[in-house]
């Protein structure tokens, strides 16, 4: 017999109704918070030995950073004048004496090594020193906040006129700042493009309409990412933006130098009456100055934290404190862990730079700076490149003998013309012809040209009779020798036969 289920309750409905509605409720609340919105920060001006160290710092950077373009350096007739210059049309890099040449991408790749392993030793050694004084973020962010200070005024002034309504008082202060912050956004755009092209021809060009269409590209580009990482998102660049914060955590230890609160002597911290008693209580009064001057937003006082970058403006925030209430300096100082725990234990604080990850980074940093300086002052003025034929790999001929095609292309370095003939070497009763050359050119003798500061390539045909074809690939060597001075370059190769082991 069939039994026909009741149907369910109004009221049971209407509970699975409330209930899917509150956990659509709970979860459009987590997708809410999931993230948080940027909280202002108006980091107050301080003065003190490191706010005076990224002053000078921040003005060197900038100052090479724009200067570097305009500077000039003879390098003969037919070439650029400009003193740092990626020439594109050229395909050469031009850093004072030095030419490099697309081959020679290798000696980028050495300069990035070095940059990396210097940055893991300077890490290992100081922390986020880099992020704190040298950073691109960090200089322009810098020059913003200068801007802010300039017109809108200190900590407290922009906090007020942030509340304030509209005016045209808090409208001619905001339309100002933001002109001087597009000002230096256009600049910052418009230098580097400069590297990329004859600086004074392109300033000129630019604001005549005359500069390459991509010119205005690339001004446009690094002016809206210069106005928006520093002008508004500044500190979320280096938390969330920045892989660097999270990476370094490998490189530091116990003795790593960073900004520390020194908690032992802060703690307890309470507010401070002028005459009362010291004893029972730390040296921290909790005035919150050194939060109000973290460009971070952070409380150096809760440990170490990932937005830190180890500015140190939070020192010398605490410094004039400390000095004002007529108690020792270094609350708050460059220090390690370890020193902390020394202190602790009643020994005296140490600073130990030989540590083994510090020795390791720089031996390997010293090596690939020797490996690069012994490449450059050896580079000769002839360079090499041999391109095999893959297509066919050889060819038979009609009567056994077996040839490879090989494209060789000779670079001259030099300001003067070079005739170089070409050799190749290693297999047993080889003969060369360059490809396409005089019929009755005699075998083995190519000849070529190269112009001054050129790369001219040529065929070359390689054949060997079947009997020397011993193995399916013979090493052989390739060699280019400048007739007039006698200096010669090589490049190993193979020969391809096509045989059987």
């Amino acid at each position: 017999m069939n039994v026909q289920a009741p149907d369910r309750a109004p009221a049971t409905h209407a509970a699975e109704g409330v209930l899917r509605s509150d956990v659509q409720a709970v979860n459009s609340a987590n997708r809410r918070t999931l993230y948080k919105a940027r909280e202002p920060i108006y980091p107050k001006a301080v003065h003190g030995t490191f706010r005076k160290v990224k002053w000078a710092v921040m003005t060197a950077l900038l100052a090479i950073y724009y200067i570097v373009p305009f500077l000039r350096w003879d390098r003969g007739i037919g070439k650029p004048d400009q003193a740092v210059l990626v020439d594109l049309d050229r395909t050469r890099f031009y850093f004072f004496w030095i030419e490099l040449w697309p081959q020679e991408v290798y000696f980028i790749a050495g300069l990035l090594i070095a940059g990396a392993l210097a940055l893991f030793l300077f890490t290992a050694l100081f922390g986020r020193v880099w992020c704190g004084y040298a950073c691109p973020q960090t200089v322009w962010t810098d020059l913003y906040i200068a801007v802010e200070h300039w017109i809108e005024g200190d900590r407290n002034q922009r906090i007020r006129l942030t509340k304030e309504p509209w005016t045209a008082k808090k409208v001619a202060k905001r339309v100002s700042k933001h002109t001087v912050w597009l000002l230096i956004a256009v600049a910052t755009g418009g230098a580097w493009v400069l590297y990329f092209y004859d600086a004074p021809t392109f300033v000129v060009e630019f604001f005549t309409g005359e500069a390459p269409f991509m010119g205005y590209v690339f001004v446009g580009i690094l002016t809206f990412t210069t106005y928006s990482l520093a002008g508004f998102m500044r500190e979320q660049v280096c938390t969330y933006m920045c892989p660097w914060p999270r990476i370094q955590a490998a490189m530091v230890d116990s003795e790593s130098i960073s900004v520390t609160y020194l908690k032992a002597r802060g703690e307890p911290r309470g507010p401070h009456k002028k005459g009362s008693s010291w004893d029972g209580r730390g040296d921290c009064i909790d005035c919150n100055q050194c939060v109000a001057a973290c460009p971070m937003g952070i409380d150096i006082r809760d440990g170490d934290q990932l937005e830190c970058i180890n500015c140190g403006l939070c020192i010398d925030a605490c410094d004039e404190v400390m000095d004002k209430i007529d108690r020792p300096r270094g609350l708050i100082a460059y220090d390690s862990h370890e020193n902390v725990a020394r202190r602790r234990a009643g020994k005296a604080p140490r600073f130990r730079f030989l540590r083994t990850r510090t020795m390791f980074y720089a031996v390997v940093l010293g090596a690939v700076g020797t490996a690069m300086l012994i490449a450059l002052l050896s580079r000769a003025p002839i360079d090499l490149n041999v391109i095999r034929d893959r297509n066919p790999v050889f060819v038979r001929l009609s009567n056994g003998d077996i040839r490879n095609a090989y494209t060789v292309k000779v670079m001259n370095r030099t300001d003067a013309a070079m005739q170089v003939k070409v050799d190749v070497l290693g297999l047993p009763g080889a003969v060369v012809r360059e490809a396409g050359g005089p019929a009755d050119a005699p075998a083995g003798d190519i000849l070529i040209s190269v112009n001054a500061d050129e790369i001219r390539s040529v065929r070359v045909l390689v054949t060997i009779p079947q009997a020397a074809a011993t193995d399916p690939s013979l090493p052989c060597t390739v060699t280019v020798t400048d007739l007039k001075t006698g200096v010669s370059t090589l490049n190993e190769t193979a020969f391809m036969t096509g045989a059987e082991k």
